[in-house]
């Protein structure tokens, strides 16, 4: 028996080919099964841009069969977390869920060495959310 997600967590961005991808990438390996990962896009790119695939490979983390998705309503009120990277006012709100914007310099038409800064930057916001995640269901198993 699979225990139930511990949250559900959305990344969006425009093209939801870069830094969304980026992060959900790590979210998956960095909290495996115990949060739910999606990512989306308010207008998807055609696919993943290769250097953020390469950068993320770079730390054993395969994300090249990743595709771009638009981001549906349904997407956003299956979430708790909905985490933005530069979509602005695209993004539908829906009461209950828990909405950070996360300020990331656009990886788009960049090499891998301009993505590396970006990739990091998303992998220490991950951790934190990790380590918040863990810490509202350790707080909520008390309860």
């Amino acid at each position: 028996m699979t225990a139930a997600p511990l949250a559900s967590v959305l990344f969006v961005c425009v093209h939801n080919a870069g830094r969304s991808q980026m992060a959900a990438g790590f979210l998956a390996h960095l909290a495996g099964d115990r949060v739910e990962v999606r990512s989306a896009g308010s207008a998807p790119g055609d696919r993943v841009n290769p250097a953020a695939v390469a950068a993320m490979a770079e730390l054993g983390i395969d994300i090249s069969d990743q595709r771009p998705k638009i981001l549906t309503t349904e997407a956003v009120q299956a979430s708790d977390y909905v985490i933005t990277m530069g979509c602005g006012d695209a993004c539908p709100y829906f009461p209950g869920r828990k909405y950070l914007d996360w300020k990331l310099d656009d990886p788009a038409g960049q090499g891998v060495e301009a993505v590396r800064p970006i990739r990091d930057e998303i992998k220490a916001l991950i951790e934190g959310l990790v380590a918040e995640i863990d810490t509202e269901a350790a707080a909520g198993r008390e309860n």
